[in-house]
């Protein structure tokens, strides 16, 4: 009878997760549900971005040696961005962080996405229903069994996170991001 009870678990387990799409709309952050609102964020996310903020708007690649990104970054940093590591899920501040604003890469200061953009999906690192058109680059990951959409900076080529399409509407997108690859400028 255990044996069954676990069978029956594991198979079911599989279409529970489904069920649990991954978003939950914090109360103070409505996240939009229609194109337009979408591509407002987009064009218009510098309204978001404090004045003199230390950020880059190039993105113009830059290069630096590993040495260089080693004295530059924390050790949690290097292995998020360099070394396309993961941080522990509900680790990151970022992950509550409420407040308007700009979230730019730990590594370079390039603007990836904004507080409108973000969005509580409940899996415990911040995620983002969009990005700022032409700051990120994607590519496939097969680390896993399961080919993944792995997201970086196009600066300097930080690992950021991976893509899912498991968000809310319109986009369904969950880009679900490290933490400590981001910096948040608050408005």
């Amino acid at each position: 009878m255990q044996r069954r009870t676990f069978l029956g678990a594991v198979m079911i387990t599989p279409l529970a997760m489904t069920g649990l799409s991954g978003y939950q709309r914090a109360a103070s952050q409505p996240v939009a549900e229609n194109e337009q609102a979408i591509e407002d964020m987009r064009r218009n996310w510098k309204a978001l971005l404090a004045p003199n903020a230390d950020v880059t708007l190039s993105t113009e690649p830059l290069r630096r040696s590993e040495a260089e990104w080693k004295r530059l970054l924390s050790k949690a940093q290097f292995d998020m961005l360099r070394d396309d590591g993961t941080e522990r899920a509900f680790s990151s501040p970022l992950d509550k962080e409420k407040r308007p604003g700009v979230y730019v890469c730990a590594g370079c200061g390039l603007p990836l996405f904004t507080s409108r953009m973000k969005y509580d999906s409940g899996t415990g690192w911040p995620s983002f229903v969009t990005h700022i058109p032409g700051h990120v680059g994607t590519k496939k990951d097969y680390k896993l069994v399961l080919p993944r959409t792995e997201y970086h900076c196009v600066r300097c080529g930080g690992h950021q996170g991976h893509l899912f399409d498991d968000g809310p509407p319109p986009t369904k997108q969950r880009w679900c991001n490290n933490g400590v690859a981001l910096r948040f400028i608050p408005a």
